[in-house]
């Protein structure tokens, strides 16, 4: 009966907003021409640590680098519309325009065409903080280092990595999601806002630079990977420097928020991010006409997938979630998870198991996906309200848990590109001789892939995780090795 009393009030609730007619359009140009923007002046619209993440990795700065013309910009809002988010990688924007502006829009000589993707939505109240729970810091400490976040990153061989020095000191991970509640002012990210290490974010949803409302979901996906609290929750890469982006508006499913989440991609770009972790996927809207089908899940319909793949071609290294559809109808990956260079993360559990609501691969034009596992069932979370950890299901954990171990590897080797670590990683994993639709390439090694980018030969056929009597010796002998580590350009 609750239930039933639940759904209808969600009904009541939406239904005047799904009412509404579509204003939110994304409208593309035909050109960058006249622009005030120069690729010999890249230092104008890409931050120093941008152009040298390009310089690594010779990638040229080309005509997608340059910001929309302003011109253009100014132009559409001379003629009343409200612009939320612009796209230099497609050179377009989405704004919100009812049909009077829109007419007048498509008339301009610089657009090429317009497409629905929205709704008009009031702006949110005046923010109100979620309140911390006061009940002091007499947790249950766990026995480990790693507190009840051990198995997640032990499974991975992560802690080996870690042991060595590597924990993604500095390099820059942008996290993409629906909202941040109290992460600004939870003991579990301490060390990131004493050191420095949490830069301001921003809000493609609502357009400024507020971020930590509206959903816990980032919230907990950023714990999996930056939370430091020895003995209760530390993440796979504790020493990394973060940026919160919310792109995902949890009022509705509707196409602008592909939109939202390319335009993300583009400022985390900008900023001279080395990895992009997204917890979300997109299959199915609110309105059918813009839904996905299994078809599109082929690498190049997506306007996420292909934003996911240029971002790849930047340099980035973009981690996320396949997906939580593989028990249900759907099944399959969603996008951007099908992205040629995408590093699509599938879900198991505490004993490596595929967790059965892991989506699954192929794509529909029949690449492997998930890529590589990690675990996605009761993954251990920081607790919103306390000094206490909850668990959580689903791909939007395996997602960062997995790529902070990616940011704490890349650490180790800044001359490799994005695709070798990727590569490498595959490699290192159990399934690598035998990948499927179900768990890719399987469960990675940190330690082995370690050492297929230090050139050693390892096999790929035969893969063995080290037992107990191993893993003490090694990790004995890399504590001893005193190993110098490799630092990229601080932010």
């Amino acid at each position: 009966m609750k239930t039933q009393f639940l759904i209808m009030l969600a009904v009541l609730i939406t239904a005047p907003l799904f009412s509404q007619p579509l204003t939110k359009h994304w409208i593309q140009f035909t050109d960058k021409n006249d622009s005030p923007y120069s690729i010999d002046k890249p230092e104008v619209y890409l931050s120093e640590r941008a152009i040298e993440r390009r310089q690594r990795y010779n990638i040229k700065i080309d005509q997608s680098d340059l910001p929309v013309n302003p011109s253009y910009l100014n132009e559409v809002r001379k003629l009343g519309a409200v612009i939320y988010t612009t796209s230099k990688w497609f050179n377009a924007v989405t704004v919100f325009a009812p049909d009077n502006v829109l007419k007048e829009i498509v008339k301009l000589p610089f657009v090429k065409g317009t497409e629905a993707v929205g709704r008009y939505s009031k702006p949110r109240p005046t923010r109100s903080r979620t309140k911390k729970r006061d009940n002091g810091v007499n947790y249950v400490q766990y026995n480990e280092h790693y507190g009840y976040g051990e198995n997640q990153i032990k499974m991975l061989n992560g802690d080996l990595l870690h042991n060595m020095g590597y924990d993604g000191d500095g390099m820059m991970v942008a996290v993409l999601d629906g909202g941040f509640s109290n992460v600004d002012i939870m003991p579990f990210f301490d060390t990131l806002r004493v050191n420095n290490r949490l830069l301001n974010g921003w809000d493609m949803v609502d357009n400024d630079n507020y971020i930590y409302e509206s959903s816990s979901h980032g919230t907990q996906v950023l714990s999996t990977m930056a939370a430091n609290l020895p003995g209760l929750l530390v993440g796979t890469a504790p020493g990394a420097t973060y940026i919160c982006v919310k792109t995902e508006d949890v009022r509705s499913e509707l196409r602008i928020e592909e939109d939202n989440w390319v335009s993300g991609a583009e400022y985390a770009d900008s900023l001279g991010v080395d990895v992009i972790n997204s917890s979300l996927g997109y299959t199915t809207f609110n309105i059918k006409s813009m839904s996905h089908t299994y078809d599109d899940m082929n690498g190049k319909t997506s306007r996420a997938t292909i934003g996911a793949d240029i971002a790849a071609s930047k340099g980035m290294l973009i981690v996320v979630s396949a997906g939580n559809e593989g028990g249900g109808k759907w099944k399959y990956m969603g996008a951007p998870a099908d992205g040629n260079e995408v590093f699509a993360i599938g879900g198991v559990n505490r004993n490596t198991k595929r967790a059965s609501f892991s989506s699954q691969g192929p794509t529909s034009d029949g690449r492997i996906k998930p890529n590589v596992m990690a675990r996605g069932e009761q993954s251990v979370v920081a607790s919103l309200y306390a000094y206490e950890v909850d668990s959580a299901n689903g791909t939007s954990f395996a997602s960062p848990i997995m790529a902070g171990m990616v940011t704490s590897l890349w650490q180790a080797f800044p001359e490799k590109t994005n695709i070798e670590v990727m590569r490498a990683i595959e490699k290192s994993s159990d399934n690598y001789s035998t990948p499927n639709g179900k768990m890719g390439y399987g469960l990675p090694d940190f330690y082995r892939a370690y050492r297929i980018l230090s050139g050693e030969k390892v096999s790929t056929t035969q893969v063995q995780r080290p037992g107990a009597v191993q893993r003490v010796f090694i990790e004995s002998f890399l504590k001893s090795r005193n190993k110098t580590v490799n630092k990229r350009l601080k932010p």
